[in-house]
């Protein structure tokens, strides 16, 4: 009997705007992997990321499993949960980003979602293109090399 085992996966990249109240409206291709709720934390390099309800249970684990005794892994821990908020999707596929993420991330109107494998990142549009260009993706690609990846 062959066992099929489907891994969801966000890929893609999606313009869209926070409105007036903070509102923010997420894909529907991103909405049938996360469900109704799910969580948006801090992330890195100034975006939000967004994690499926199961996928954060499985993240929140290793994080809660740091040793308390080192200081990094205190920060580190307290950097994501403090950060974190669950949300629900409404009937216009809307969720509502708390102000203190929207500040963190710097979304006052045009934002991108970007879908990043087990994750989605939320940025400001400013800081996705200014991001974007600043990469040199031959320079990243070499550096790739010594984690084990090569294409």
């Amino acid at each position: 009997m062959l066992c099929l085992v489907v891994i969801a996966m966000f890929m893609g990249m999606y313009n869209h705007t926070v409105d007036t109240k903070g509102r923010l409206i997420i894909p529907s291709k991103f909405r049938e992997v996360l469900g109704e709720e799910f969580v948006v934390s801090k992330g890195m390099d100034g975006c939000l990321f967004v994690y499926a309800a199961d996928d954060w249970k499985a993240f929140e684990e290793k994080l809660t499993s740091l040793p308390m005794i080192n200081k990094e892994a205190r920060q580190f821990t307290r950097f994501f949960l403090a950060g974190a908020a669950s949300v629900e999707v409404d009937k216009q596929g809307r969720i509502l980003l708390p102000s203190h993420l929207r500040e963190f991330a710097g979304l006052d109107k045009d934002v991108v979602l970007v879908g990043v494998g087990s994750r989605i990142e939320i940025w400001s549009q400013e800081k996705w293109e200014s991001m974007d260009a600043d990469g040199n993706m031959d320079d990243i690609a070499a550096s790739m090399e010594s984690l084990g990846l090569s294409i």
